[in-house]
């Protein structure tokens, strides 16, 4: 034994196993987010927590959606199975590093001299134990660990990106709802515009031009009336399918039209260092070079001798019987060692393997960082820009609602040419179609700004 530890020791002493770097990558993380004109950018203050920010759409229903799709969509069930998969894998490798035993009993046909052969019935417990000399078992273990943190984190992310679409088909459903009433009141505008034409011609004040204007206008509302309930039925199909139901299951119970959930404008951003920080995806990146990193030292610890302790204690006897009280004892004690000399570079490959999967981990981690970021900004800008879209929309539709009112008052007493008319009723239909359009647009910024920012789980209470 003494002969061969010295063969070990002068093939593994020149080397010991590589210790790598387990810092995160440096990534460009801004001190503050660039688009500082947001109302809800307040220096000083406590971020919003956002971990149901769904609540503050003080919508009831929307509320009831996303608690049933989080409980009841496939995708969110697969994600805790996959995590359900990662704890019973975490257990594994623990288990290399106690000692192993084993028992056994056998009565194999053996021979006894000139007599010939006979029975001997043999019991005993057999014992090893891997020393791990090298961390490769432990490395083992860490990785595991990092695949349960990596399986929560990926669960979260599925959880955060199903509340936000939810939210966004809701607001889709309710956006087109509240169009589709608005074509509606302009179609009923319309058809008595389209009365007042037939009057006049009646009474020989104008041609049957008026009349066929006014039914072209009439018609074609009619047509947009029919696509905004078809976009409408499709939303409802959505939502019923990310709720884990048929895609007509929802038709009853959402079929009233509803105002389109709003929030209001008190949200406090947190910093984009803090931001990355309770975001799933880049929490899961994390875990990922953990777990990389961990495979790496596990293959590289692989190149260098392993240890082991071995041990069996049993009973030897001829009769089933004598194994109880004049069995004899048969033991063994061994320790081995185990040394790669050659394996033809295959253990070196499969640390630079372990190193590029490394190097891929870090280079993922980097741009879900910039992605992240991204997601933040690309939701400040649009939410600004919608804001004061909304506001200079809700201006002009007050003003063509005046306009409409006047022209068919005027047009009515003959005052006016019926291309008035059409012409402020379109530009009546078509400022209150986008006004509602652009209430639906700052609700969908809002949940994107939710998403972006993490919202939707709590880091410190994930299962």
């Amino acid at each position: 034994m003494g002969a061969l530890t010295s063969v070990v020791i002068a093939l593994s002493g020149c080397t010991t196993p590589l210790v790598r770097d387990a810092a995160l990558p440096a990534a460009p993380v801004p001190a503050a987010w660039s688009v500082a004109s947001v109302p809800a950018m307040l220096s000083g203050a406590v971020p919003t927590p956002l971990a149901t920010w769904w609540q503050r759409f003080d919508d009831p229903q929307l509320a009831a959606l996303i608690a049933q799709a989080l409980d009841a969509n496939a995708s969110v069930l697969g994600a805790r199975a996959a995590l359900s998969q990662a704890r019973a894998q975490r257990a594994v490798p623990p288990a290399g590093r106690l000692p192993f035993a084993a028992g056994a009993a056998a009565a194999p046909r053996a021979p006894t001299g000139h007599a010939g052969t006979g029975n001997v019935f043999q019991a005993g417990l057999d014992a090893s134990w891997e020393v791990d000399v090298f961390g490769g078992l432990r490395s083992a273990v860490e990785a595991a660990e990092a695949d349960v943190r990596t399986a929560q984190a990926e669960l979260a992310d599925v959880q955060v990106s199903l509340a936000a679409e939810v939210a966004l088909a809701y607001i889709d459903l309710r956006g087109q709802q509240s169009r589709l009433a608005i074509a509606r009141d302009n179609l009923a505008l319309q058809d008595e515009t389209l009365q007042i034409a037939r009057w006049r011609v009646q009474a020989g004040l104008a041609t049957s031009v008026d009349v066929e204007q006014a039914r072209a206008a009439r018609e074609q509302t009619a047509a947009q009336i029919a696509a905004l309930e078809s976009a409408a039925g499709l939303a409802q199909h959505v939502l019923a399918v990310l709720t884990g139901q048929a895609p007509g299951a929802l038709q009853a119970a959402l079929a009233d039209g509803r105002p389109v959930p709003r929030v209001g404008d008190e949200l406090v951003l947190a910093i984009p260092a803090e931001t990355l920080r309770q975001r799933p995806d880049v929490r899961a990146a994390e875990q990922r070079i953990s777990a990389a990193l961990a495979r790496a030292s596990q293959a590289d610890a692989a190149r260098y001798p392993g240890f082991r302790l071995g041990g069996s204690l049993g009973l030897s006897a001829s009769t089933l019987g004598d194994l109880a009280s004049g069995a004899a004892v048969v033991s063994a004690l061994l320790g081995s060692i185990t040394v790669p000399l050659f394996d033809g570079g295959a253990l070196r490959a499969q640390v630079r393997v372990q190193e590029a999967a490394l190097e891929q981990a870090r280079l993922a981690y980097k741009d879900t960082v910039l992605f992240a970021l991204k997601d933040v900004e690309d939701a400040l800008v649009a939410l600004r820009a919608d804001r004061e879209r909304l506001q200079r929309l809700q201006s002009a539709a007050e003003a063509a609602g005046n306009a409409a009112l006047l022209a068919q008052q005027r047009y009515a007493s003959g005052l006016i040419d019926f291309q008035v008319v059409l012409d402020t009723q379109r530009t009546l239909l078509g400022t209150q179609d986008s006004v509602a359009s652009t209430i639906a647009s700052v609700g969908t910024d809002h949940v994107r700004l939710y998403k972006a920012l993490g919202g939707g789980w709590q880091p410190e209470t994930t299962p």
